[in-house]
């Protein structure tokens, strides 16, 4: 009662924020005479100046955001002048709020049809004066490159270049896309290119720079809807892929439960939780027909590893809503979005189980090479903003995952779109009935109708259907993905209805009368047109579609159909948003029934007593406010799930995220340049080590382990000492003495070679195999940690702290290993040949060329860390006031 009563005398805090930003929109408002009188050549010239300005305080390292602030109000005004002259399009006072909004590293909720894509081009050209680069991240390929596109001509009337990354790039296009000013992408292709950076074995091949400012669109797609799934480069592993084969030959015979405890069943299905478990009997009767004693022996583990997956794959993954099957391939469907998915596998031997079952060729099970979640990659950026049509719902994650605020951008017109109540029916064919029925009535009286599914299997069914009643449609879903833009641009068009999975959710707009450019398409493809004949052309389509829209606006609007509710409330909503854009009428119903898998898994039981109650007739719909809550409750209960999933697999990768910067900052860090200095380095740290470990009591050398110390000191260093030799050096000398004679025969040894260019090549080979083989190895170590880690909970330990524990201790072990290695290799080795050294290079350029295509992305240069004191040196004074070395006090155990 209060908060509404404050609501309503002070304005929610949204509101506040908002009205705290109208004076920068008024500045930006009364400097637009000013431009509009300027040349195309003074405003390059204005631009010019500022970025000589900024790029001069980013060179030198100098704070240059406070400069960007200032500026802001004139390189708005500046930016949408260009936008005016270019394209036509003035940036509306709601847009500029916009911009500012994101310019601030914050997420702007702007609804449907408000130009979102416009609104970038003022916090892009801002951002882009400093020269370290502007990321524009997007859903899918479609939309990068129709935006690039699109906004370049602004971009390009200011001077800046732009580049886009799409899948099937090459190395050398990939660096030039993101060497430009500004950088258009998906959010798999920069992630994929991150990972892949940092598998290099020449910096030149390095495709990214670093992290400065990114705007994410369709931002709770990609860092809600997506972060469940991490971004993963594989290689394929050594095992044999006919265990999926047996498994899968067993599955028909093992008999489904078809209620909880059925003394019939061989496996029971739990579908809230997505999970399948063999019974007694079930493992009785697997292990007669495999032909095995005891399944769950260790020598039949991933047998029975394979099983379990076998039955997932047919149990709940279905053809056609989950996955298809295409050339030969399983391909997987994106849950949220309706696209295909290439390059992504399920993990854990799941896309084989799934491969098995539809009988296409089982690809080798993978081992993860390189693996980082999207909230960790996002969050390596300087700034990150994001833009959406639904992001309030998910404010709270927002928050306390990426620390983003989100504020909603008021429209530019009245909202006058109808949002009719949601009809419920028993059966899922007296819902399609009456879908088919109305979508008739609409269509007969000209109103475009897009009908929601959320699956390709439910828009086939329905297409079906409407073919059968006579209505002519067009279908648009993860099959037929090339027509997304051709489809949904006349969607729009009198009569036109329009079947669509979720895919039409995004990115898309559909414009009321249909879009003339794409409808004159056909007739401007035709070669040897003059310009006056084209220009005839697009009249007629202009004029057509002008026609169209004033009989759709009079038969009121774009009506959305929605078949079925979508687990997240966000996609409900984001499909209502076709409709209503720009102030035009529409209206959107859903149409639910209790077969509907949101009802049947997560509805409530009184829901169906409640119908049986009612006694409604065959095909009468139900409208119950105890069912709109109900379903609302559903809706909830899932997003809740969902979010604890994305929170659980955070908080295991902010583990790894800490061991993984460290790693890629040393491998960036040999990469560079100077492997030698790290030799050297280690040198130091192993000298300390031995040292530490057998010369104990520095007042009586006879008390040494002299003996065991000159043999250590051999085995890692080629160095050949005797304990006499050892117990004839003062102990405060020792170290120092001896790592000077180490590294002067490794300087001899390099002398010998002839070639000190080649020899620095070749150490920096070894460092990065041997960086390579143990980080491939603890990842494998860390995924087999992270499945057992869980089991702790049964002794009441909480999983996340005992995964911290233990995966700090492989870390420790793995970096040990890898620095004895590299030691006792280099130390060892014989000068290579000339011919040696074409051969390793040959090699990994070989190994670089497998990983090109794995899956799509961006590898940033990796985050520079900023130390809070100055750095202390290993031999310098410890700064705790002791007076021993840093080294032999407090960085006594650095190593």
């Amino acid at each position: 009662m209060i908060k509404t009563i404050v609501k309503k005398v002070f304005g929610t805090k949204n509101d506040r924020f908002l009205k705290s930003l109208q004076p920068i929109v008024n500045q930006v408002n009364q400097l637009e005479p000013e431009m509009q009188q300027l040349s195309d050549e003074a405003l390059r010239e204005k631009i010019q100046n500022f970025r000589d300005r900024v790029t001069g305080l980013a060179e030198a390292d100098k704070p240059f955001k406070p400069v960007l602030n200032e500026i802001l109000p004139e390189v708005f005004a500046i930016t949408r002048e260009a936008g005016v002259r270019t394209l036509g399009m003035r940036h509306f006072d709601v847009q500029v709020v916009g911009g500012i909004v994101l310019h601030r590293g914050m997420i702007t909720e702007m609804k449907t049809g408000e130009g979102k894509t416009l609104v970038a081009t003022l916090p892009v050209v801002l951002n882009a004066l400093s020269g370290r680069g502007v990321h524009v991240v997007t859903v899918n390929d479609y939309l990068a490159t129709r935006d690039r596109e699109w906004m370049d001509k602004i971009y390009h009337f200011l001077g800046f270049t732009t580049g886009t990354i799409t899948n099937g790039l090459d190395d050398k296009e990939r660096k030039e896309a993101y060497d430009a000013d500004i950088t258009y992408g998906t959010n798999n292709e920069f992630g994929f290119d991150y990972l892949r950076d940092n598998m290099k074995y020449y910096l030149e091949d390095c495709v990214q720079r670093g992290f400065n400012f990114a705007i994410v669109d369709e931002v709770d797609s990609i860092l809600i809807d997506e972060a469940r799934t991490p971004l993963i480069i594989s290689g394929p592993s050594e095992e044999s892929t006919e265990k999926y084969y047996d498994a899968n030959r067993i599955i028909p015979s093992l008999v489904r439960g078809k209620e909880e405890d059925d003394p019939d069943a061989d496996y029971e299905v739990d579908e809230k939780d997505r999970n399948v478990t063999l019974t007694e009997k079930g493992v009785e009767k697997a292990e007669k027909l495999l032909g095995v004693e005891n399944l769950y022996d260790p020598s039949n583990i991933e047998l029975l590893h394979c099983v379990e997956q076998a039955l997932k794959a047919h149990a709940l993954f279905e053809r056609d809503v989950d996955y298809i099957v295409k050339d030969n391939e399983v391909l997987i469907v994106d849950e949220f979005t309706g696209r295909l998915m290439p390059g992504r596998r399920f993990s854990d031997g799941l896309h084989q189980a799934l491969e098995a079952k539809e009988n296409v060729k089982i690809q080798a099970e993978n081992q993860t090479l390189a693996t980082i979640t999207f909230q960790n990659y996002f969050r390596m950026y300087d700034v990150l903003s994001g833009m959406t049509g639904t992001a309030d719902t998910e404010a709270l994650e927002f928050k306390k995952i990426y620390e983003l605020d989100v504020s909603v951008i008021p429209t530019n017109k009245p909202m006058i779109r109808k949002d009719y109540a949601d009809v419920v029916y028993r059966t899922e064919r007296e819902k399609f009935n009456a879908i088919a029925s109305d979508v008739r009535a609409l269509h007969e009286k000209g109103q475009p109708v897009l009908l929601g599914t959320i699956s390709i299997e439910k828009s086939e069914v329905l297409s079906k259907l409407l073919k059968k009643k006579k209505i002519k449609h067009v279908v648009l879903n993860a099959k037929f993905h090339e027509k997304e833009a051709e489809i949904v641009a006349q969607a729009g068009r009198k009569g036109a209805v329009t079947i669509a999975t979720n895919m039409a959710g995004r990115g898309t707009d559909i414009v009321l009368g249909g879009n003339p450019e794409m409808l004159a398409l056909p007739e401007l493809s035709k070669e040897d047109l003059t310009a006056e004949e084209r220009e005839a052309i697009l009249k007629k389509y202009k004029d057509i579609c002008s026609r169209e829209k004033q009989e759709v606006l009079e038969a009121g609007g774009l009506f959305i159909v929605g078949s079925e509710r979508h687990e997240s409330r966000r996609i409900d909503n984001q499909l209502r948003g076709r409709s209503g854009r720009q102030g035009d009428p529409g209206a959107s119903r859903f149409y639910l029934s209790l077969e509907d898998d949101l009802m049947r898994i997560f509805g409530s039981d009184r829901i169906s007593g409640l119908m049986g109650k009612l006694g409604m007739e065959e095909g009468v719909p139900i409208e119950h406010k105890m069912i709109s809550k109900s379903i609302e409750r559903a809706q909830r209960q899932v997003e809740s799930r969902n979010f604890d999933i994305r929170k659980n697999l955070m908080d295991y990768d902010t583990v790894m995220n800490q061991q993984r910067n460290t790693f890629y900052s040393l491998r960036r860090k040999i990469l560079h340049g100077n492997a030698r200095e790290h030799v050297f380095n280690l040198t130091e740290d192993i000298l300390f080590w031995l040292e530490d470990q057998y010369i104990t009591d520095p007042k009586h050398p006879d008390e040494w382990n002299a003996e065991e110390f000159a043999k250590k000191i051999n085995e890692y260093f080629d160095y050949e000492i005797t304990p006499e030799e050892v117990r004839a050096i003062k102990r405060e000398k020792l170290e120092e003495t001896l790592y000077k004679k180490v590294t002067e025969a490794y300087e001899e040894k390099v002398k010998l070679i002839g070639d000190d260019k080649m020899f620095r090549m070749h150490e920096r080979f070894v460092a990065l195999q041997f960086l390579d083989r143990h980080w491939k190895e603890h990842l494998r170590n860390m995924d087999h940690l992270k499945d057992s880690i869980g089991l702790r909970g049964y002794g009441q330990k909480d999983p996340i702290i005992e995964y911290k524990k233990e995966s700090l201790s492989l870390f420790e072990n793995t970096m040990a290993l890898v620095e004895d290695n590299i030691i006792k290799v280099l130390y060892w080795i014989q000068p290579p040949s000339e011919e040696q050294v074409r051969e390793e290079k040959r090699k990994a350029k070989a190994k670089q060329r497998r990983f090109r295509n794995a899956g799509g992305g961006d590898t940033p240069a990796v985050a520079q860390i900023k130390r809070d004191k100055p750095k202390v040196g290993r031999n310098d004074p410890c700064p705790c006031g002791s007076g021993k070395k840093y080294k032999k006090c407090c960085g006594k155990n650095e190593r």
